[in-house]
């Protein structure tokens, strides 16, 4: 009996374009780990990383029913640290080379794609013996299936004591689509409505889930505020000031058995609080493979990991680079996104050969390397409903600055404080951006201020055992038995 199923687009290691993969591949072990029997379904998709996993196929020709009465699923098994993982396959949905979009942009079936993903998790489960506890959804790609059960209840005794969890990554995608979509749905007439899934005349796929989900959770306490307000709210700020009785802001964690420098397979030397030595030979193995200069061995290298748009800041730092390269920094950027951030970035490369470098793309082991051979990290981010990266940036001993918003402010002790471990910054403005860089560059200065601000910031815990027993509660809240 699986008593927790997690439905999401993606998950670290088999699928991710970001948070929502590291989340999803950390937080259902975690929940498995205190003896609840859990489960994730996800899509089959053509670019997904197996690394060794065994699938085996558990259901053929799945009736799902959508787009065509007679379309129908695959459903694929593996295990994953403890937890069963489903695949729903289905080659003209999924087998593309990217999850989402592609640089011109989204795909023009997405709404059609993840529909047909909402009702095949549910035909799926509807054929096991008992039904989930909880369904616990993420975002906006399996944002229908809270609003399908809610309304399945009504007329379907299996699924009576079955409560449903929505969470939400980044507001900012909300899966908004035309009305006819939603009238293809299988939705009923009356979800249309400014209380259910109607947003301004169009569908709105996230805005559904928090109308008829039993509890609403962000990924950070600060963020879960910051959404009730017109600057962050995404224009749903109204609407979930209405379902503020639902909402809770749980911390993610990090997964330090992937992200821990004392024991990290993609580093040429580990390190710890205790031996911090070892971080100046990742700055050295760093240099040599971006091509840096030698010199930088002993000035302040600042890194940036993370996609290349405006939710990250990118433009921020394009905007103070020319400054910075005026003090005998270095500086790495590893990203992909917007083809003019690219562009851009690729020109300043030229501009200043040996000292500023960009990787347009991602890559575990550039990451892990970046974290660990920086000095200072950066993430001037316009909104961030939790970062993930700096908290692993708090781990490698790479303090990092950072936007007051969301999840650094929930996770960074800015300086000057006496347990500081790392810096902020009021709002997402170039100069006050600049301002605690050069602060930051100031107090790496002083080595022995430097070192125990590093100690400090390695040996903060945000693990998945502490947000794992916060959503265990809040399970148990609703009702759910485990």
């Amino acid at each position: 009996m699986h008593e927790v199923l997690y439905v999401t687009s993606e998950m670290y290691p088999f699928s991710k374009t970001g948070g929502l993969g590291d989340v999803m591949g950390a937080l259902p072990p975690a929940i498995s780990g205190k003896g609840v029997n859990t489960a994730v379904i996800t899509p089959f998709y053509g670019r997904m990383n197996l690394d060794g996993h065994k699938l085996r196929l558990v259901y053929s020709d799945l009736p799902v029913g959508y787009p065509w009465p007679s379309t129908t699923a695959e459903i694929y098994q593996t295990e994953y640290d403890g937890v069963s993982v489903y695949f729903v396959a289905r080659g003209e949905y999924f087998d593309r080379r990217h999850y989402y979009n592609t640089h011109n942009g989204d795909y023009f079936d997405n709404c059609e794609r993840f529909i047909f993903f909402c009702k095949a998790v549910l035909e799926w489960a509807r054929l096991l013996p008992f039904a989930p506890d909880v369904i616990h959804s993420h975002d906006w790609q399996s944002a229908l299936v809270p609003p399908y059960l809610y309304f399945e209840r009504e007329k379907d005794a299996f699924w009576a004591q079955t409560k449903t969890v929505s969470t939400i990554h980044n507001l900012a995608f909300q899966g908004r689509f035309s009305e006819r979509l939603f009238h293809e749905s299988g939705l009923p007439p009356e979800a249309w409505s400014m209380h259910g899934a109607e947003f301004y005349g169009d569908l709105n796929m996230l805005k559904a889930s928090v109308a008829y989900s039993d509890a609403v959770t962000t990924v950070s306490p600060s963020y879960a505020e910051e959404i009730l307000g017109p600057e962050f709210g995404c224009g749903l700020e109204g609407f979930l000031n209405s379902q503020n009785h639902k909402l809770e802001g749980i911390l993610n964690g990090a997964d330090y058995s992937v992200w821990d420098p004392s024991n990290d397979k993609f580093l040429p030397c580990c390190y710890s609080a205790d031996k911090v030595k070892g971080k100046q030979e990742c700055k050295k193995s760093m240099l040599r493979d971006f091509y840096m200069s030698d010199q930088l061995e002993h000035k302040p290298v600042l890194g940036f990991i993370g996609r290349l748009r405006d939710q990250k800041g990118i433009d921020l730092l394009i905007d103070i680079l020319p400054r910075l390269m005026k003090k005998e920094v270095g500086v790495i950027v590893l990203g992909e996104g917007n083809l003019s951030y690219e562009a851009q970035l690729l020109e300043l490369m030229e501009e200043y050969p040996g000292r500023f470098c960009v990787q347009i793309g991602y890559t575990e082991d550039l990451a892990h390397g970046i974290q660990a051979g920086s000095d200072i990290f950066l993430m001037p981010s316009r909104y961030e409903p939790c970062g993930l990266t700096q908290i692993y940036a708090l781990r490698f001993g790479t303090p990092p600055v950072a936007t007051a918003v969301g999840g650094l402010r929930d996770t960074i002790t800015p300086y000057p404080a006496k347990d500081a471990t790392g810096f902020t910054f009021a709002r997402s403005d170039a100069d006050l951006f600049y301002e605690a860089v050069i602060q930051a560059i100031d107090v790496w200065q002083d080595k022995t201020e430097w070192v125990k601000m590093v100690k400090r910031a390695m040996r903060k815990e945000f693990t998945w055992d502490r947000s794992a027993e916060e959503y265990i509660k809040l399970y148990r809240k609703l009702g759910a038995k485990i």
